[in-house]
Formats: structure tokens, C-alpha cells, sequence
């Protein structure tokens, strides 16, 4: 697994052989940050981050700051090994945290991130899921994005009361990248 772009293009990212969890390609990671375009002085947050990969990557293609949540101490390990092999350590935080203790504790302290990933293991519930936690605890700045991405047997509860809203979808074999923005308040 390597970097696929920006100031640590080619860089070699740890990740644990024995680990049940499944990273993010490299071919997916390059496809989302040629959707998202420029993350220059962007706020990102990684949730199920794993080894840290697609923060990592949205690093080096220089995003101002990076956060990751990932629940296993193990992979937040890992994130803390792969950070200086590929860029600095200033501007990251690792939170070793559930998502929904992350998040509580982020809009608590009234943090916003431009974009926001999420990688939750896929068939278990957790992509809807983490939509909720997201509109529970409003951690998106109103310009920002969501990406989530999912396998194409999963979907998501689109409902009108949802003030996050789907804007597109990319699907790539098995792998699906769902994009969402806040939904906008009606002028008048």
C-alpha cells in the first residue's frame, strides 16, 4: 500500500497482514482525491481510518489538518507509526475512540473538517449509522463534503427531515464512494 499522490507520492504505508479489516486501494484512494480536486489549507477527518491511509493521503496532497478515529488500538498504532513515514507530525490527531465517542467530543469542542471520509467495514450497518452520528453530532462545516465508502449491497435512508443529503454516487466493481452535503436552509 503506497501513497498515490502530492509530496509523499510513493511512499510505503504499514498495515497489519493479521488485521480482519480491509484498507482502502490504492486505485480507490486515487480515484476520491481526483473527485474532491484541491485540498490545499482543507480540514480532513478519517473515520475507521485503519492504517491511516486515506488521511495520510489527503496529507499529502496537503490538507492543512488531519484527524483520524479508529477504534482499534492496534490500527491507531499503526496511524501513529505511518504519519512520520510519510509527512510531518504536526497538524494530526489520532482519536483511538468509537465513532460516536469521537464525534461527541469533536462537535463538543466545536471542530468542523472540510471534508470527511469514512471507511466503515462493510455489511454490518454501519454506513447508515454513521450518517446519523453525523447529523447527531454536526462535525461537517456548511461548505464540506461526506464521503462514504461502502459495498453496493449496502443503501441509505433518504428521508426529507435529513439535513444531510446524497449528492452523487461512483461505483466502482464491489465498492461504492456516496457523496453527501448539508442540505442547504430555504431562503424566505
Amino acid at each position: 500500500m503506497r501513497i498515490t499522490g502530492g509530496k509523499a507520492r510513493g511512499k510505503t504505508l504499514h498495515f497489519p497482514s493479521a488485521s480482519k479489516e480491509r484498507p482502502t486501494s490504492d486505485f480507490l484512494r486515487e480515484t476520491l482525491f481526483n473527485i474532491l480536486g484541491s485540498l490545499e489549507d482543507k480540514k480532513f477527518l478519517d473515520i475507521f481510518a485503519g492504517s491511516g491511509s486515506v488521511g495520510l493521503e489527503a496529507a499529502s496532497r496537503e490538507a492543512r489538518e488531519v484527524c483520524f478515529i479508529e477504534k482499534s488500538k492496534e490500527l491507531a498504532a499503526v496511524i501513529k507509526k505511518n504519519i512520520p513515514q510519510c509527512c510531518g507530525d504536526e497538524n494530526f490527531c489520532i482519536m483511538a475512540s468509537d465513532i460516536e465517542n469521537a464525534l461527541r467530543n469533536l462537535f463538543k469542542r466545536n471542530i468542523r473538517f472540510d471534508i470527511i471520509f469514512a471507511d466503515p467495514p462493510y455489511n454490518r450497518g454501519l454506513t447508515q449509522m454513521t450518517i446519523e452520528l453525523l447529523e447527531k453530532y454536526p462535525v461537517m462545516d456548511e461548505e464540506g463534503v461526506i464521503v462514504i465508502q461502502h459495498s453496493v449491497k449496502e443503501r441509505f435512508a433518504d428521508g426529507e427531515a435529513n439535513h444531510i443529503v446524497m449528492t452523487k454516487q461512483r461505483t466502482y466493481g464491489e465498492n461504492v464512494l456516496t457523496f453527501f452535503k448539508w442540505r442547504k436552509k430555504d431562503a424566505g
